[in-house]
């Protein structure tokens, strides 16, 4: 039997022994496996880490690197020139751009790459590598930057290329190609907040005068001339600022339905038709300070609980994930194209790592496709000519081309998509669910049923009674503490959750959260993690043959090439003769004499014998044979997790993956949980669906998008990231992996949510009991109602949100972000 043969260690820096004492790449902080990329006594891990440092030394913008060590990121070693010609194409980029007048453009572009000062440094300093772009500007929260250029100076490709060029590779997809995107926060609120500031400031400063001079007054051409300043001041507010609580209160009632905002909106007509009537018949000021306050800080509080949050996208859809625009092969030639404008029988070539874009049959070429974002299977399928590709998978090995079947609209993906699951509109529908809505329906009318006996009583016995009491309970009994307090004990809430890494869409979530008795799990990437147990069978491999691996499969870009590369750890490679791979199949090299193949069981010439676990691929080395095995690797909260969840709720585990790990997840959801494997993303909304029909209120954990259906047919939907900031499907939270093991502290968290607010309910209905009894006998006049409203609503807010604390505290979930 041939034995490997080891050549003499020579000492030249490619055969040299494995590096022993590692050295951070000056630009990534990577460790350098070899001396050969070395600029002076700085030394980086790759020639594309060499590349940026000579551009930025070129163009002196060396201070990158002294605002922090290692700012920049490990880059791709091999990437296509041509990845970015499609825009080239004038109507792709124009759909891109959000300004251009033929000489000056302005594009804005996200990059997932930007975590650090140096990032912002750098690319605020683009102008000074390129001139032809005149301003470079950073959002760090949004990773989005803003660039102005010269259109007949420079190209979009080339400002993208020149991007990832230094390591900021922009993230472009069909979604950026859209007519008009949503823009993440309500600038038109925004002004609202801001004209009722200045108004209710001024209102304010203008109405002390009178306030306090008491029984010795003001000259009465200053009285009136304050109050009519007061009055002008006040339309704003009223018919601007205020405007959306009529506009909600219009909506609710077209649904005959009474929800919080219509008796807020009465107490403001009221309020505003009885300051007026005091000004005009000049028999007092009004109460337009009181008024214009409670406006402001009502949309103080909404304001907060919308600009929560606003880098972080919840609303996703197949358009984020798919690129903007393929290669076309005609007859002519290759030419980029925009999705939407693919047909059936339209032939398209695909590169390494690119998605297919809609269902066909492949042409030529053999690779293999990942499926696992669109059904959760973690082993890629291999194909050859003549198989059919869906949409969302992704190609790895060497250039596939395929011809449509179907177009993009037509796809097995996009037909998910248009299940009905994603016409509804989950947040409107848990806001009519809301608490606040049910209590203020009975609210409004408990106190119109008290107002007009109010009205009877003083009609009957005193008619000049009847109009200030009438008024006054109108004013003293409007729900605004309520809304304020909910508003800022939801806003409280959302920051002790996100505190703690679970980052919610909004408020209405926490109520749906309090509710949920049965919680639904994916699996791979949301119990187990992006990384994997290693192990081997077979021959044991000597660290000279683990070597010899190690440079075969180095320069693949294959899945399992990368994970067995992590197992082998970094050696220096070794020169190899007749490199070749066979896409679906392998990697075979002659290295020293020895031949080395990594592949698949009929590839290396395995006998394929049926047994119990699989392996993920084979490694031959003249005749020794080792088995290779990948098992993904529960995260490290999961053990802890489950039991912990069991207790409390009904579980059940959804996996688009084989039933290999059956056994071990068995032992931690019990013979109560339920474990389904293969399941496709239709399958798992189905399952949803029944759960909903057996009326059980469903939380759906999952990661990819094969479980996007899930997420958004359930009654809430969690996405579990490992980077928040980078794109999840549709859903209504985001929960940080790092932060797992709090899952059922910020479950009983969001459950007590519901009390909190419920409490802050029973506070403000004894000051409206307190109030109304005082108005209905008529004691309090509309002035002393005014002020009392104000005082009760800032009493209530402080209670409910220093109530949320304590219960936060108490939990041990931290207060302080982190």
């Amino acid at each position: 039997m041939p034995t490997v043969k080891e050549p003499p260690v020579k000492e030249d820096g490619l055969t040299k022994e494995k590096v022993k004492s590692e050295v951070a790449c000056y630009h990534c902080g990577a460790p350098c496996i070899t001396n050969n990329y070395a600029v002076g006594d700085k030394v980086f891990c790759c020639d594309g880490c060499k590349l940026v440092y000579e551009i930025l030394d070129e163009n002196g913008l060396c201070n990158y690197y002294k605002i922090q060590n290692h700012p920049g990121l490990t880059q791709v070693k091999a990437r296509r020139s041509d990845k970015y010609a499609y825009l080239d194409n004038a109507d792709i980029a124009q759909k891109l751009l959000t300004f251009s007048d033929g000489k000056h453009a302005v594009i804005t572009l996200y990059i997932p790459g930007i975590h650090c000062s140096s990032c912002m440094w750098l690319l605020e300093h683009l102008p000074k590598i390129r001139p032809a772009i005149t301003e470079s500007r950073l959002n760090f929260t949004n990773k989005e930057v803003t660039i102005h250029y010269l259109q007949q100076e420079i190209t979009l490709r080339e400002i993208v290329d020149l991007l990832t060029t230094i390591g900021y590779e922009p993230y472009i997809s069909l979604e950026d190609g859209s007519a008009k995107k949503a823009k993440a926060s309500n600038k038109k609120k925004v002004y609202k907040l801001g004209v009722a500031g200045f108004c209710f400031g001024n209102i304010m400063m203008l109405s002390f005068p009178e306030y306090l001079s008491g029984n010795l007054g003001i000259e009465h051409q200053y009285v009136q001339l304050f109050r009519y300043l007061n009055l002008v001041l006040a339309l704003p507010v009223f018919f601007f600022s205020a405007s959306e609580f009529f506009t909600s209160a219009w909506a609710g009632l077209k649904q005959r339905m009474l929800n919080i905002d219509a008796p807020i909106v009465l107490a403001l007509i009221i309020t505003f038709g009885r300051s007026l009537y005091e000004i005009f018949t000049n028999t007092g000021s009004g109460y337009l300070d009181s008024m214009s306050g409670i406006v402001f800080f009502m949309l103080v509080g909404r304001l907060v609980q919308d600009q929560a949050y606003k880098s972080i996208s919840f609303n996703r859809d197949y358009k984020s994930y798919f690129p903007i625009a393929v290669n076309v092969i005609t007859d002519n030639c290759t030419e980029a194209r925009p999705l939407q404008d693919l047909k059936e029988k339209d032939v398209v070539e695909l590169h390494n790592d690119e998605i297919i874009p809609a269902d066909g049959v492949v042409l030529k070429g053999n690779a293999n496709i990942d499926y696992g974002f669109v059904t959760g299977e973690s082993e890629p399928v291999k194909i050859e000519k003549g198989n059919i590709v869906y949409a969302g998978g992704k190609q790895k090995g060497d250039n596939l081309t395929i011809q449509l079947i179907k177009p993009v609209a037509g796809s097995y993906l996009t037909s998910l998509w248009n299940h009905y699951s994603f016409s509804r509109n989950k947040e409107e529908e848990n806001h009519n669910k809301s608490i606040i809505h049910v209590l203020s329906k009975y609210f409004t009318i408990i106190l119109f049923v008290l107002a007009g006996i109010t009205a009877a009583f003083w009609a009957l016995n005193d008619p000049a009674k009847l109009l200030p009491s009438v008024s006054a309970m109108l004013i003293v009994a409007c729900p605004c503490a309520l809304l304020l307090s909910a508003n800022y004990t939801n806003g409280n809430l959302l920051r002790l959750l996100s505190n703690n890494g679970l980052f919610l869409r909004d408020s209405t979530v926490i109520e749906q959260l309090g509710k949920v008795d049965h919680i639904i799990f994916d699996k791979t990437g949301t119990l187990t993690q992006g990384s994997s147990h290693f192990s081997t069978s077979g021959h044991e491999l000597t660290d000279y043959e683990r070597r010899l691996v190690y440079s075969v499969i180095q320069p693949s870009s294959h899945p399992y090439s990368k994970a067995l590369s992590a197992f082998l750890g970094s050696y220096s490679p070794v020169p190899s003769d007749d490199w070749k791979e066979f896409a679906g199949k392998g990697i075979s090299a002659y290295i020293d004499g020895n031949l080395v193949k990594v592949g698949s069981a009929i590839f290396v010439g395995v006998d394929m014998r049926p047994k119990d676990v699989k392996p993920s691929l084979y490694i031959r080395i003249n005749d020794d044979v080792t088995a290779f095995y990948i098992n993904p690797v529960l995260r490290d909260a999961v053990p802890q997790l489950i039991p912990q969840l069991a207790s409390a709720y009904d579980l059940s585990m959804l996996s688009g993956d084989n039933d290999a790990q059956r056994s071990i997840l068995k032992g931690l959801f019990g013979n109560k949980g339920t474990l389904l494997f293969e399941q496709k993303p239709l399958d798992k909304l189905r399952y949803i669906e029944k759960l909903q029909q057996e009326r059980h209120q469903t939380l759906m954990i999952g990661d990819g998008l094969n479980d996007a259906g899930a997420l958004q047919q359930s009654n809430v939907g969690i996405t579990l990231a490992d980077d928040i900031n980078n794109f999840s499907p549709s859903c209504d939270a985001i929960l940080d992996a790092s932060k797992m093991e709090k899952l059922p502290s910020l479950l009983r968290l969001s459950r007590w949510g519901k009390y909190i607010i419920g409490f802050s309910f029973l506070v403000s209905i004894v000051y409206n009991i307190i109030g109304l009894t005082i108005s209905m006998q008529g004691n309090m006049s509309p002035m002393k109602a005014a002020i009392l409203m104000p005082v009760s609503t800032l009493s209530i807010v402080l209670i409910s949100t220093g109530v949320s604390s304590m219960v936060a505290a108490g939990m041990k979930l931290s207060l302080k972000s982190q």
